[in-house]
């Protein structure tokens, strides 16, 4: 399938997903863009495919269109199905399995890929997609121990994820949200959000060999019309309002925190933050 007829097809991708009863004009404008990365991607009707970090499926449901029905993709995330508000990652994939592209599609939550117990066939994927989950790695040392493990089971690996060198001074709420989020997660406070190990397009390049992948460079994607900014912003607003868990921390930390909470609530928008760049990058 090519560019144009994936984002043509957009609309009634996104109306397959629960989501989309909550916030139809979000759920498109996600979708577009991830149809967007699938197009750039060339995964082609019939393909087999490996998701790592699937979440609600808002990927998942464009792999299964661009496979077609003779494609499958197996969808996996290590969250437990109950995960998520206003819809939870077990209600969103039953929602995707009863419409045309269910049959396509194998979801597995609960499931991590670093048990010795959890096997695929050796090269038994065409792609193996990670697409804006690896920030929720615990570490980037565990992230590369998934790569190795996934490098065994797909031929061609597809990755994208926000980069941390902003482009424009509006991106900065989002950079310090995300930031602040993963230096709760590395004093060993759990956040329970999407954040926990944000690391730049180089550390991913310096990593992708040792775990058997070439490393490309990648290409710059339009981040612009998404809603992340706002998400993380807001996510992490709730975070230092939180008494108990800055309490946790550090002195040295929470002092450190405090005074970046303070230029992050200083230039952030109640509402239009703009989101960070991201990257995508395809390499075998």
């Amino acid at each position: 399938m090519n560019k144009t007829d994936l984002m043509t097809k957009a609309p009634s991708i996104a109306a397959a997903m629960a989501a989309a009863d909550v916030s139809p004009d979000i759920q498109l404008t996600q979708t577009r863009y991830r149809a967007a990365l699938v197009s750039g991607w060339g995964i082609p009707a019939g393909a087999s495919v490996l998701e790592i970090g699937c979440g609600q499926g808002d990927m998942t449901a464009v792999l299964a269109e661009a496979v077609g029905p003779q494609g499958r993709v197996v969808a996996v995330d290590i969250a437990d199905p109950s995960y998520g508000t206003p819809i939870t990652l077990g209600q969103s994939a039953e929602h995707l399995k009863t419409t045309p592209l269910g049959s396509r599609i194998e979801f597995h939550f609960s499931l991590d890929i670093l048990d010795e117990a959890v096997t695929f066939p050796s090269g038994g994927f065409d792609y193996a997609v990670l697409a804006h989950c690896s920030w929720y790695f615990a570490s980037l040392d565990q992230l590369r121990e998934s790569l190795a493990r996934i490098r065994r089971w797909a031929r061609t690996l597809c990755f994208t994820e926000w980069d941390l060198a902003p482009s424009s001074a509006d991106q900065l709420p989002h950079l310090l949200a995300v930031l602040i989020q993963g230096q709760f997660e590395a004093s060993g406070s759990r956040s329970g959000g999407n954040v926990r190990t944000p690391f730049s397009h180089e550390s991913l390049l310096r990593i992708l060999p040792t775990a058997g992948w070439r490393p490309v460079p990648g290409q710059a994607v339009d981040t612009a019309s998404l809603q992340d900014g706002d998400w993380e912003v807001n996510a992490c607003l709730t975070l230092l309002d939180d008494v108990d868990r800055m309490a946790e921390l550090p002195q040295a930390v929470r002092d450190l925190i405090q005074s970046q909470a303070d230029v992050l609530r200083s230039l952030a928008k109640d509402r239009g933050n703009t989101p960070l760049p991201a990257y995508s990058l395809t390499t075998s």
